[in-house]
C-alpha cells in the first residue's frame, strides 16, 4: 500500500524530479504556480507568479523549469531566475504540463490548453540552445520518458487514451512516425505521467484510478501499485537506492483528505538516474 510522502494537497500535483546529487525530492502544483519539496520533516514552497509544470536537473543548486512562457534555470540557494528560451509567449490559451530531461541532455516538455482545449498543445524538445516544436494538436501531453537504451522516446495524449512511442536518432532527434505502444481504449484508462525503470519498464500514473501501471518494453501489462488518491499524476523513482516510487495526484474537482497528496510506494523494482540537463 502506499504511504503519504507529504500531506500538503495539491490542487494539480505534477512533475516530480529526484535530483540525484541533492538525494531530494522536487514536485509541482501547476495550478498554485509553485514548486514544492521537503527534507525531513521541513516543508519547503517556492512560488511563482505564472504555471510551472516540470523541470530537469542542471547541476547540485540549479534546475531548468518549464512555465507556461518559457524555460528558465532555477537556483535553489538564491531564487535568481536566468531565462533560457520563450515558449509560447503569445498564446494566453496554453501553459506547460508534463516534461522530462532525455538521455542525450535535451529537455522534453508538452503544452496544453488551460481549459483543455481541444488539439491546443503541442511538444517541444530543448537541445543544445533550440527549442524545436516535435508535435502539435495534441489536448493533454502527458507521459513523456525514454527507453533505457535510449532508443524510443515516449508520450502521449491523454485524450486519446494511447501511449506512444518513437524511434530516435543519434542526437535523440525523432527518427520516424509515432507507434501506439500501449492503448487504454479498451479499458477505459487515462494515461497521465510516466517514468522507466532500470529494466527499462515503463510506470504510468492513471488518473482517476487511484493506480501506476506498469508495463514491459513490449509493451505488455505487468502489474499496478496502487495510490492513495485517485487522481495519480506522475510518478518518480527517488530515495537512495531509487526504489522508492512517488506519486503526485490532484485534489482538483475532488472532496476528501486523501487528494492531491505526494505519496510513496515500493513498487518492486529500482529506478535509474534521472537524465541531467545540459544548457
Amino acid at each position: 500500500m502506499s504511504q503519504v510522502f507529504d500531506p500538503r494537497p495539491c490542487t494539480l500535483g505534477e512533475g516530480p524530479l529526484w535530483h540525484p546529487e541533492r538525494g531530494q525530492l522536487f514536485w509541482f502544483d501547476i495550478i498554485e504556480k509553485r514548486l514544492m519539496s521537503r527534507i525531513g520533516a521541513e516543508e519547503l514552497v517556492w512560488q511563482f507568479d505564472e504555471h510551472v509544470s516540470a523541470a530537469g536537473w542542471v547541476d547540485r543548486d540549479q534546475l531548468l523549469i518549464a512555465s507556461e512562457t518559457q524555460l528558465f534555470v532555477f537556483n535553489l540557494t538564491t531564487g535568481a531566475q536566468t531565462p533560457v528560451c520563450e515558449l509560447e509567449p503569445g498564446n494566453p490559451v496554453t501553459r506547460s504540463n508534463d516534461g522530462r530531461a532525455d538521455p542525450f541532455g535535451g529537455f522534453w516538455i508538452g503544452t496544453m490548453g488551460k481549459r483543455l482545449e481541444p488539439r491546443a498543445g503541442a511538444i517541444y524538445r530543448y537541445y543544445k540552445g533550440e527549442l524545436r516544436q516535435l508535435y502539435d494538436g495534441i489536448t493533454v501531453t502527458n507521459s513523456i520518458c525514454f527507453s533505457l537504451d535510449r532508443r524510443w522516446a515516449y508520450f502521449c495524449d491523454t485524450w486519446n487514451k494511447q501511449i506512444m512511442r518513437v524511434a530516435l536518432d543519434a542526437t535523440g532527434w525523432p527518427d520516424g512516425a509515432p507507434e501506439v505502444f500501449v492503448d487504454l481504449k479498451a479499458d477505459g484508462l487515462n494515461p497521465d505521467g510516466s517514468v522507466v525503470d532500470a529494466e527499462g519498464q515503463l510506470w504510468n500514473a492513471q488518473w482517476g484510478a487511484h493506480r501506476v501501471a506498469c508495463y514491459g518494453a513490449d509493451g505488455q501489462f505487468l502489474k499496478a501499485v496502487p495510490v492513495g488518491g485517485a487522481q495519480a499524476s506522475c510518478p518518480a523513482f527517488g530515495g537512495d537506492d531509487l526504489t522508492t516510487l512517488f506519486v503526485t495526484t490532484a485534489v482538483e474537482g475532488l472532496t476528501g483528505p486523501a487528494e492531491g497528496l505526494v505519496y510513496m510506494v515500493d513498487p518492486g523494482a529500482t529506478g535509474q538516474r534521472e537524465h541531467q540537463v545540459i544548457l
